[in-house]
């Protein structure tokens, strides 16, 4: 339990003034005390995931950014390339990261906060986690199994439930098979897995042929590499052979959603037995869930009228499910945390680690292999 002396803690934090300054700084905060339902997490373990850089960079190039502050206070300062869209956080020191793990050090008066009290759990808060203590809602935990631990389960929430959300979403809307792009991310990897594990047909779009060689390792079956010549004839064949009518795309920009709608399109007309000049009767859904490209998102008009474009967030999705539901998703997290919901980091940093400029240009890339790990208390 944090004493009546020690009730602060040190958080990331990343302000954009409306000059379009960036600035990252590490801040001494102060730690409240627990309401009835709340508890006190000591922040073990937290990933950084491509939302999180979102929020941390707001656009800005780490490789420009300049450094500052001292040795155990960095602070690295930056230009975004436009305020346009950060209008709702111009001013403010936001403090970042989306999930993280650790032990519960401080506990409410419920007994619900209190039967949490010393154990290792994992949250998605939304924001904070970058931090040393964070007060959350014991609803919000997800206790770890006995022996798991802070490593272990600190992505164990946004990914796995997000994977998770793409066959519950496929179920509900009558689908039976689904395709992903970049799949060969820690997300994607786990989605393989389910599908696997569930029987469910999965086209897998990806970027390389070195990332068809790793998901064709751990099992995928239909793996597309849109740098392929061969590419959309490749895409067509899969989404044939599956059967896929929905697909969830990371990408967002480009041609990517466009041509996932063309594919499945073809890929239905090679049953039809008569024309229609609105295109097939079946339902084609493409979803938006990510913005690895940022420009505009580009339609060709090439698959009839029965198609639905959309936005795809894991949180207003749960939401929409029955508690029970939700709650079986996050038991069978927990069942299979060092599984099927594996989520392996190249490298772990302190919170000054995190600020200083060969780690930030590093995990900036996103490159697939290369997840970062924050350790707050280190």
């Amino acid at each position: 339990m944090l004493t009546d002396s020690d009730r602060t803690g040190l958080q990331l934090i990343s302000l954009v003034e409306a000059s379009g300054d960036l600035e990252l700084s590490l801040a001494r905060v102060a730690v409240p005390r627990p309401g009835p339902d709340e508890v006190v997490l000591r922040v073990d373990a937290a990933p950084i995931n491509p939302s999180d850089l979102l929020l941390l960079l707001a656009g800005a190039d780490a490789a420009k950014l300049a450094v500052g502050g001292t040795a155990d206070r960095p602070v690295l300062t930056g230009k975004v390339p436009s305020t346009a869209s950060l209008a709702g956080r111009i001013g403010q020191a936001i403090a970042v990261g989306n999930e993280g793990a650790g032990t519960i050090v401080e506990a409410g008066s419920s007994p619900a906060a209190q039967a949490l009290l010393g154990k290792t759990v994992a949250a998605a808060t939304g924001s904070a986690m970058y931090a040393e203590y964070r007060v959350l809602h014991a609803a919000h935990c997800l206790v770890l199994n006995a022996g798991a631990t802070a490593v272990e389960g600190a992505s164990a929430c946004i990914n796995p439930l997000t994977a998770l959300g793409f066959v519950e979403t496929m179920r509900r809307e009558g689908h039976t098979a689904l395709a992903n792009t970049a799949a060969a991310s820690n997300l994607g990897q786990m989605l393989v897995r389910i599908c696997l594990a569930d029987g469910i047909p999965l086209v897998n779009v990806v970027r390389s042929a070195e990332q068809v060689r790793l998901l064709t390792a751990i099992g995928a079956t239909h793996v597309c590499d849109s740098s392929a010549p061969t590419f959309l004839a490749d895409l067509t064949e899969a989404l044939a052979a599956t059967g896929a009518t929905i697909a969830f795309d990371a990408i967002g920009g480009g041609k990517m959603p466009g041509q996932l709608l063309s594919a499945m399109e073809n890929a239905i007309n090679r049953k039809a037995t008569a024309y229609s000049r609105y295109g097939s009767a079946t339902r084609k859904q493409v979803y938006i869930y990510g913005g690895l490209d940022t420009g505009p998102t580009e339609l060709v008009r090439s698959f009839g009228l029965a198609w639905s474009l959309g936005g795809w967030l894991m949180t207003p999705f749960l939401q929409s499910l029955e508690p029970a539901r939700v709650a079986a998703l996050r038991q069978r997290i927990a069942a299979e945390l060092t599984t099927t919901f594996a989520s392996p980091h190249t490298r772990q940093v302190s919170l000054v680690e995190a600020l200083q400029l060969p780690a930030v240009t590093a995990y900036a890339r996103r490159a697939t292999g290369e997840k970062y790990l924050i350790l707050p208390n280190a």
